[in-house]
C-alpha cells in the first residue's frame, strides 16, 4: 500500500554541503531515502539492524547508522556521506591510504568504514592502534582481515600531524627575516 502524496512529509537537510529535500512516508529509512530519492548511492545497507556499519553516514559530524534512523529525523541537520569525501579530481587522504593499503577487498561496507573513520580522525587526531581497532569495532567486514584498513587510519593520521606541525612557507620566511 502507498501513500497519497498527501500523506508524505518532506524532509529538507543539508547533504555533503548542498541543501537537499525530498518526500518520505513517514516510516522512511535514512538508507532509503538517500539512495532512493537523492541518488546518495554511496551508503550501503547491510544487515538493517544497525550491526555492520555499512550504512554509517555522519550527521551534524557524528557518526549514524543510517538504516536505524528515520528519514523525517534528519530534518534540518547537515549529512555527509562517502561522496563528500573526495573532489572532483582525487580521492582524499583517507581513502587514497584505502587503497594503498588495500584495505578494501569488495567495498560493500567501506563507505561506512570511511565515514566512521573520518569522524574518529576528526576527534582523535593522533591514535594508538587499539584506539582504531576499538573503532572499528563497530563495522563488520569479511573481506580484509582489518589490517590493512589499520594500517591506512595510522597512516593518515600521522601523515596529517606531520601537516600541522610542519610551518608553512610564509611562517618560515618570516623567520629567516
Amino acid at each position: 500500500m502507498h501513500l497519497k502524496a498527501d500523506e508524505l512529509c518532506r524532509v529538507t537537510f543539508t547533504l555533503n554541503g548542498r541543501e537537499r529535500s525530498g518526500y518520505a512516508e513517514p516510516r522512511t529509512l535514512l538508507s532509503d531515502f538517500l539512495r532512493h530519492e537523492l541518488g546518495a548511492t554511496g551508503t550501503r545497507v547491510g544487515c538493517e539492524h544497525g550491526v555492520c556499519g555499512a550504512c554509517t553516514v555522519l550527521v551534524d559530524g557524528r557518526s549514524s547508522r543510517s538504516c536505524l534512523m528515520l528519514a523525517a529525523q534528519a530534518e534540518g541537520k547537515k549529512l555527509q556521506t562517502v561522496e563528500s569525501l573526495a573532489s572532483a579530481e582525487a580521492l582524499n587522504d583517507l581513502q587514497q591510504a584505502f587503497r594503498k593499503h588495500h584495505a578494501l577487498q569488495c567495498g560493500f561496507c567501506t563507505a561506512g568504514i570511511l565515514m566512521s573513520s573520518t569522524e574518529f580522525l576528526a576527534n582523535v587526531p593522533n591514535p594508538t592502534e587499539p584506539q582504531v581497532r576499538d573503532m572499528l569495532s563497530g563495522h563488520l567486514c569479511r573481506c580484509t582481515g582489518y589490517t590493512g584498513i589499520v594500517n591506512a587510519v595510522l597512516e593518515v593520521a600521522e601523515a596529517r600531524s606531520h601537516e600541522v606541525s610542519r610551518p608553512s612557507n610564509e611562517q618560515s620566511e618570516n623567520n629567516n627575516v
